[in-house]
Parts: structure tokens; sequence; C-alpha cells
């Protein structure tokens, strides 16, 4: 949500540039970004427009080591995934706070069916997954459910792919107690009130020197803005604007520096904007281009925004238990050499509470 923010308030922010038409287009998107603020729900889903042989050609020209190619199964799950998301509120979005929440739910879907999907309603968090076709893609067998000991619990539900619940208050207080005991970390702070001004405000300024804006009418109160702007140039400025913020941002957030971005390619990349009756209702951008000299066919976004609905409690979901989830009964099964290795953990997060 805070990334869906700061990207709102930074694209609006293009009513600041200088010509007429520039300020038509900014004034339009500033108008249409109040409307979705004004929603108390809302729903996202984003579309990754491309073929797995795009995505492999994409993979050779990073030139992995030999073994890490991106494997067959895993370029077609992401050429169709889907990201679903949606959100509702007591309040207008805009107005709310955490507590103001009453929902938010997140599904991955891929053409085979879903993948992976995460409810958040009260203190309770909701998950489910087909754990067996993502351990297929990342070419990581599961274990069998009936392979899991009697005191591996919900984690069986787990692996056959049924929904499981943990109180996300308990979790916070799992790993509170596992940070001061340097067990488990406790989560990352998320970006304050004052930082997301400062960033906003820094990004607002490049965006409007930068990315030119354009508009287009077309039928039943359909309009199109397009902005364009050379990758490699708004990249560099962008990152170079953030860094004097660097110490601000949560820890392990690393900027790329200019020396990082100077063989990215700048070549102008164009996002196009669909408002209906003044709303917002997509976005899509081309990243073909970016390619440069690996054999893409198509390579795009494409972000859906509606009006949204209410995510619910599902039924019979099993819960697990925070304590042996955290600290018994993976530790067991890493440190008896059984199906998971203390690696398959490692560096893997954990939902938040407010997702």
């Amino acid at each position: 949500m805070t990334a869906a923010a700061v990207a709102a308030a930074v694209l609006a922010g293009s009513a600041a540039c200088g010509t007429v038409e520039q300020l038509s287009a900014g004034k339009k998107l500033d108008r249409a970004f109040d409307k979705l603020g004004e929603k108390k729900s809302l729903s996202f889903e984003l579309d990754l427009d491309t073929d797995a042989a795009s995505l492999k050609a994409l993979d050779a020209k990073s030139e992995p080591a030999p073994g890490e190619e991106i494997p067959d199964e895993a370029a077609e799950m992401i050429s169709g995934a889907k990201i679903t998301f949606t959100v509702q509120s007591k309040k207008p979005i805009s107005e709310s706070g955490e507590k103001d929440f009453v929902g938010m739910a997140m599904k991955v879907s891929s053409p085979d069916g879903d993948l992976t999907e995460y409810r958040l309603i009260g203190d309770y968090a909701y998950v489910r997954a087909d754990v067996k076709a993502l351990g297929k893609v990342a070419g990581s067998p599961v274990p069998s459910a009936d392979d899991l000991p009697p005191e591996a619990g919900a984690m069986k539900d787990v692996l056959q792919g049924k929904w499981v619940k943990f109180n996300t208050k308990e979790m916070e207080k799992a790993a509170a107690e596992g940070e001061e005991s340097g067990g488990v970390p406790a989560p990352d702070p998320s970006l304050d009130a004052k930082t997301q001004k400062k960033l906003v405000k820094a990004l607002r300024e490049v965006i409007a020197r930068e990315v030119k804006f354009r508009t287009a009418g077309g039928e039943d109160g359909t309009e199109h803005i397009t902005a364009t702007a050379p990758f490699r140039t708004l990249a560099t400025e962008l990152f170079g604007r953030l860094r004097p913020l660097e110490k601000d941002l949560p820890p392990g957030m690393e900027l790329p520096t200019a020396k990082d971005l100077k063989d990215a390619p700048n070549t102008k990349v164009t996002a196009d904007f669909t408002l209906k009756n003044g709303e917002l209702a997509e976005v899509d951008v081309d990243l073909a281009k970016l390619a440069e000299s690996a054999e893409v066919k198509k390579l795009g976004l494409t972000l859906r925004i509606g009006k949204g609905t209410k995510p619910t409690a599902p039924a019979g979901a099993a819960e697990l238990d925070m304590d042996e989830l955290m600290s018994g009964f993976f530790a067991g099964a890493a440190m008896g050499g059984g199906e998971f290795a203390e690696d398959d953990l490692a560096g893997q997060d954990l939902p938040e509470d407010g997702f």
C-alpha cells in the first residue's frame, strides 16, 4: 500500500510540469488518483504480458552459471502469472490508518490455477498454496504430508494446499522474542510518514523534469494519457535524488549507484494510463525495448483497477502454532537432517501485520 501511495503521488505530481499539455495531463491524473483515494474498497490486478520464450531469452542474456538457468516450468508459470490484490477500509483509503482497514487479500494465479493466496482479516492471516506446483517450478521437491511427524500439526494442511491461519499478534510477539534472544529477526520497520513525504517530493521533481506526458481522447468517456522517459536517465536521476534519504529507509534497502546503472539501456519507455469517466482504470507499460539484443517478442506490465470486494475468512482453516512454526518444528527438521534444510528458510520474509 505504501508503494502504491508513493507511485500515485509521484505520477500525480506531473501537474508541476511547464507546458499546457503537461499541466492538463497532470491535473487529469491528479484528479484520477484523488478519486481512488476517496473509495473505501479497491482491487488491483497485475498481469505480466510476456511469453516463456521471451523470459528464456532475457535469462540467457544475463549469462547465468551452468545449471542456474531458469527452468522451462518456471518460465511458463511466470509468463502466465497474475497477481490480484484487494483492500477494504471503514474510511476513504486516503484517510485510512492501519486500524481502519477491515480486510486485505492477495492471490497469485497461473493459467493452471491458483498458486498462493493470502488474506488478512482482523488479527488473523489466512494462507494457502499449491506447494507441489511451486516446488516443481523451483526445482525443490517438497515432502508428502504423510511423511511429516505428528507434531507437524497444521503443516500437513499446508502441504495439502488447504487453508491455514495464524494470529498476527502472536507472530509479532514471537518475532520480537526471537530478536531479543538472537533467534528469529523481527519484521523490518516500514517507511514513516515524514520519510514518505520526502520521497514523494524528491521523486515528483524528477518526474516533472524527465517525463513527457501526452493526452488522447477515446470513445464512451475513455481517455489515454501516456508518460514517456529514457529509462537510464530517469532511473539514475530518481536514485540520485533518493540517495540522501537512504539512511531513513528500512535496513537492507541498498540503492543502486550511477555506476551500477551506467550499462542500463537508455531507450524510451512509455506508460499508458487509461481513464474511464475521469477514473483510472488501467496502466500499461511496454518494457520490450529494454531487452535490447535479447530476442524478446513481448514484455510488458498491465495494472487494472477495480471496485474491490470485501475479503472473507475461509471456513475450516486449521491454526498454525507460532511457537512451533518459528522455533520448534522447523528447527527440529533442520537439526535432524530431514527434508527441510536450514538454507530452505534463509532470507524468506514472513507476512507482517497490515500486509
